[in-house]
């Protein structure tokens, strides 16, 4: 039985279900970039939390092996962004204020034609967008924003909206929801940390950079179940009212966590709050027999009850 999150994981068990808040450099797709990650730490699986274009630099989580599970509950997490707008013409302050404001709020926009996804039109809120510097015509823009945002498009839209055309310059991302630049590892401080581990054995430098799945998941309401609850759930079970003991302010149909006591994540779900049941099991993250067997029924639908 693992210890609490917060506690000391081996670095087997954070390899297997761990996440690397990743500084990613300007060339790569995120997806070679996740394939390096796997390369370094000599494993099969790994995958990225929201795509960066190759130009582009900054905050890009990592999910390592078993945790890749989870990666659902990460995409549509808010996003941060520093990008160089380019003015391809002189604009006065105001008039550039004027209209970045009215690109706050709810956007239409419709994908470029290099990205990877279908080009219908959708809608996305931009939170803010906030002018930090400006040097003729490069302006830098600090924007947050719903998930899947196109900050290229953005760009392009808001000098259409001047009269004078302008595209982005440079991008970088700077938070995904909980994950910031305060703590961010490259692919270089990886390779030499798992270097430390294998040839020093010392853990250190590894263990500064993997951290558990649980700290990805704190945007998510936390359920509390039963030690005897566990299992259950780890074999598909819905979660019944008698293995809960904490239950945060739910609506219907949310994602949710459930976690042990010890601040485990066992599985992603469902909230569904009715006849007794509290979630339908989405995901299961932790393996079957980590807990010890307290339920005898054998189909999968039965509910946890956790007695």
């Amino acid at each position: 039985m693992s210890n609490s999150a917060d506690g000391q994981r081996t670095i087997d068990e954070l390899i297997r279900k761990g996440v690397i808040n990743l500084d990613k450099p300007a060339g790569p797709t995120s997806h070679e970039v996740a394939a390096w990650v796997k390369r370094i730490l000599q494993i099969k699986k790994a995958g990225h939390s929201g795509t960066l274009d190759p130009k582009a630099t900054g905050v890009l989580p990592i999910l390592l092996q078993d945790a890749t599970k989870a990666v659902g509950a990460l995409v549509r997490l808010p996003k941060e962004y520093v990008c160089v707008l380019h003015l391809h013409k002189r604009v006065p302050e105001g008039e550039l204020l004027d209209v970045l404001k009215e690109f706050t709020g709810v956007l239409y926009q419709r994908p470029p034609l290099k990205s990877a996804v279908k080009r219908q039109i959708r809608k996305r809120e931009v939170y803010f967008i906030d002018v930090l510097e400006r040097e003729g015509n490069d302006v830098l823009l600090k924007i947050g924003c719903e998930a899947g945002t196109y900050i290229r498009k953005l760009c392009h839209d808001v000098g259409e909206a001047l009269g004078v055309g302008a595209h982005m310059q440079e991008l970088r991302r700077t938070k995904v929801g909980p994950f910031d630049e305060s703590k961010l590892a490259t692919l270089h401080d990886l390779t030499d940390a798992y270097h430390f581990w294998i040839e020093d054995n010392d853990e250190t430098p590894l263990r500064n950079i993997i951290m558990p799945l649980e700290r990805a998941l704190e945007h998510l309401p936390r359920i509390i179940i039963r030690d005897t609850a566990v299992d259950a759930i780890c074999h598909g079970a819905r979660l019944a009212e008698p293995g809960v003991i904490s239950l945060p302010r739910l609506d219907a149909k949310q994602l949710v966590g459930m976690y042990t006591t010890r601040d485990e994540i066992v599985a992603l779900g469902i909230s569904v709050l009715e006849g007794g049941i509290v979630a339908e099991v989405k995901r299961v993250m932790m393996a079957p027999g980590t807990y010890p067997r307290s339920w005898k029924s054998r189909k999968t639908n039965r509910p946890a009850s956790g007695t």
